[in-house]
């Protein structure tokens, strides 16, 4: 395996922003020879990131056949679009590298739990504006676009349902950016394929944020594998001891399958 750090460096990223790489080698006498690339984008209400949400998700995507990589973006006192560019930046890397580390340039997956949902959406709602691509460098759009997304029991809405210190991070007191940033106002026709899952009984993001995704990506007829587990609280990454806290809680067996039915969702992608 290979395994990069590479800075990472937008208008208002907070010093150690950085993309965590684990390539997985190339071998002339394997039959697989190039791989989807998961660039993860761990939780933690854009103030912080979640441990259990990051390198021991991106183990299980190396081993299931994916390249994988982990995005410390920038968190408080960052502001949108600060993580949204940091994320767009990380996609163009891979881009570039697609042909150096063997990825397949048609399966370019953005991955987030909770907030890093969010920001996982986000550039799949806004890969195509000029002001996001236009920051990082690119020469068009399609250098940052997103082949797919991976969201786990995200934030998504800014209204009833919303987690509110996500938002609060990330626009303040601006109504108007709320609004934007509710992402479920937000998908078009460009918006890219979408496997998303959630628990019935999460207190802390309410499944309607998903619901009201699946709705929204329906409209666009937005390709959408959706799966409603009916118990598990919050932040449940793998759902497994792998991921458990320190007290033992994040275990909901059932709920584990999650990543399986994205593995197929990526090889049908």
């Amino acid at each position: 395996m290979i395994y990069k750090e590479i800075p990472i460096k937008v208008e208002g990223s907070q010093p150690g922003a950085k993309l965590i790489a684990y390539i997985q080698k190339y071998s002339e006498g394997m039959f697989v020879q190039e791989r989807p690339m998961v660039i993860l984008c761990p939780g933690g209400g854009y103030n912080h990131l979640s441990d259990r949400e990051a390198e021991s998700v991106a183990l299980r995507f190396l081993a299931m056949g994916c390249h994988a990589a982990v995005l410390e973006y920038s968190v408080l006192p960052a502001k949108f679009p600060t993580q949204v560019s940091e994320l767009a930046m990380a996609v163009k890397i891979v881009r570039e590298h697609a042909k150096e580390w063997h990825v397949m340039e048609n399966k370019i997956v953005v991955q987030g739990c909770s907030a890093g949902g969010h920001l996982a959406a986000s550039l799949g709602m806004f890969w195509t504006k000029n002001w996001l691509w236009e920051t990082v460098g690119a020469q068009n759009a399609g250098e940052i676009r997103p082949n797919g997304m991976i969201l786990c029991y995200p934030v998504i809405s800014s209204g009833k349902f919303a987690h509110q210190g996500s938002f609060d991070v990330l626009a303040g007191d601006d109504e108007q950016l709320r609004q934007i940033l509710s992402l479920e106002n937000q998908v078009n026709e460009n918006t890219p394929k979408a496997f998303i899952w959630h628990t019935f009984t999460d207190e802390t993001v309410p499944v309607e944020n998903s619901l009201f995704l699946v709705s929204a990506l329906r409209k666009y007829s937005i390709p959408t594998e959706f799966h409603l587990y009916p118990k598990g609280q919050h932040g449940l990454a793998l759902a497994t001891k792998q991921t458990a806290s320190g007290d033992g809680k994040y275990v909901q067996e059932e709920c584990s399958t999650w990543i399986e039915l994205a593995k197929v969702w990526l090889e049908e992608l």
